[in-house]
């Protein structure tokens, strides 16, 4: 029982799974409230700093967001020989747009987020996340349905997508950016080159959503390649999945991957680098194993959701 007067600390709960709930202690809460499409809070953490958390789930901590928004984005971007035109889904805290902008090959990033208020609310709290990057000349920002809006664009038109959504929660607003027909869509419009890819949840807490993704993925491009990266906020190794039209990131050496972040302009990384590139892609056993028994093709009428 707390002393009279003083006040009680506040706690964010983190639901992982029905049997597994993290708490987290919070310093203070800058936003909390409800958008037409999810639950935002923009807190501060003791442990992790700024933090953006929708529907309950952390999205980004100011401690180790980087290590996420790299491994996402550059595996990708350096797979591609010259990424030109790019389009991103969700994102709205801005830092993925910030790394494919250090790209200086981009010559258009199109992002697309369906919540306005939450774009809105990035760019007056989390600075030091997006760090100027939607005042960037380069970005075109469209608040509709990422989706929708990827189907209305000409095909073969795209060099890079990059799918930063919302875990598929069930009721929530992302499930159906990670169906065999949404990935039927992201394949038509790529060009010959074109790469994509998406983050695919916890490898741990999710692991059948993962395999589900990557089999999903494999079945529509073939060249589909699962990679992972340990993320302290998540406490949960977290999964992507990219995939090509043509080519494979494991054929990259370290002098290429190193030439073309240089030819490009990249430099200031904290967790991607030329060294790393390949080694994400080796995968432990149980992982491959996982990935090859576990999951199942999803759809649009038999959509995934992480089990919370």
């Amino acid at each position: 029982m707390s002393d009279q007067g003083e006040i009680a600390p506040l706690f964010l709960e983190e639901r992982h799974t029905k049997n597994t709930i993290v708490l987290h202690r919070l310093k203070r809460v800058l936003y909390s409230g409800r958008t037409r499409y999810q639950r935002v809070d923009v807190v501060e953490m003791f442990d992790y700093g700024l933090s953006l958390v929708l529907d309950g789930q952390i999205q980004s901590t100011a401690a180790d967001e980087w290590i996420y928004h790299e491994t996402l984005v550059h595996p990708a971007m350096v797979t591609h020989p010259k990424p030109v035109d790019v389009l991103l889904i969700g994102g709205g805290e801005g830092a993925t747009a910030r790394e494919i902008l250090r790209h200086n090959t981009v010559r258009s990033l199109t992002m697309i987020d369906i919540d306005q208020e939450v774009i809105e609310l990035c760019k007056r709290l989390l600075g030091e996340f997006h760090q100027g990057s939607f005042d960037n000349p380069r970005l075109r920002l469209v608040i509709g349905d990422g989706r929708a809006v990827l189907d209305a664009q000409p095909d073969n038109s795209l060099d890079v997508i990059v799918v930063d959504a919302t875990d598929p929660i069930e009721g929530g607003p992302a499930a159906l950016l990670y169906t065999r027909e949404f990935y039927e869509i992201v394949r038509r419009k790529l060009r010959g080159d074109g790469v994509m890819v998406t983050q695919a949840t916890s490898t741990f807490y999710s692991a059948d959503c993962y395999a589900s993704v990557y089999r999903t993925i494999k079945s529509v491009f073939g060249n589909a390649y699962a990679y992972y990266v340990w993320v302290p906020s998540f406490t949960s190794a977290w999964g992507f999945v990219l995939a090509t039209r043509r080519g494979s990131p494991r054929e990259l050496g370290e002098e290429e991957v190193r030439k073309r972040l240089e030819e490009r302009s990249v430099s200031g990384l904290r967790y991607y680098s030329p060294e790393l590139h390949r080694a994400l892609f080796i995968l432990p056993a149980y992982l491959n194993e996982a990935l090859e028994q576990r999951g199942r093709i999803v759809t649009d009428d038999s959509p995934v959701f992480i089990p919370i």
